[in-house]
């Protein structure tokens, strides 16, 4: 097995979808953002103002250019809250460590998965029992284009209130 940190140029097709980069984006866009915590259990009085502002890329540590963008398909990381359809921000600077979940290549093939070194082994770990693990073998080429830092999920159905970011 040969293990390479360095992301070769996107292929037409995988398991995730290459969005863009973070140097692609613009400066901003500025949001309105409310300082009081949303109760996630008993509800709570809310207040009605905006107390500061929120740069999207900030929040999503998406300001390096070393991070892009990609969109998941398929339900393999389901139990890490991973969707189908969801925007997962990846930074190709974070060495990848044991556990960690990664945007990587396998022979080729793109997938997202949990990176789980055991030695000199290498297994990468789906989050949906009704998928196997991955076990590489010698012979087989891994290529770890980046962590997934943070990801964009997203609660209704496609059409209904959002426009989804295209590929």
């Amino acid at each position: 097995m040969s293990l390479s940190l360095t992301p070769p140029p996107p292929p037409p097709s995988g398991r995730v979808t290459v969005i863009g980069t973070a140097a692609d984006l613009p400066p901003g866009p500025w949001l309105p953002f409310f300082a009081s915590a949303v109760a996630a259990g008993f509800p709570s009085p809310a207040d009605d103002y905006a107390e500061g502002e929120l740069d999207m890329r900030d929040l999503l540590g998406a300001s390096s250019p070393s991070v892009f963008f990609c969109r998941a398909e398929g339900w393999s990381m389901r139990d890490e809250g991973i969707r189908d359809g969801d925007v997962l921000v990846v930074d190709r600077a974070v060495e990848p460590e044991s556990g960690m979940i990664v945007v990587a290549a396998v022979d080729g093939e793109l997938t997202v998965k949990r990176y789980v070194r055991r030695g000199q082994r290498v297994i990468l770990l789906a989050a949906n029992p009704e998928h196997d693990p991955i076990e590489l073998h010698d012979g087989q080429e891994l290529v770890v284009w980046g962590v997934v830092t943070s990801h964009v999920g997203f609660h209704l159905p496609a059409g209904k209130g959002l426009r989804r970011v295209a590929a």
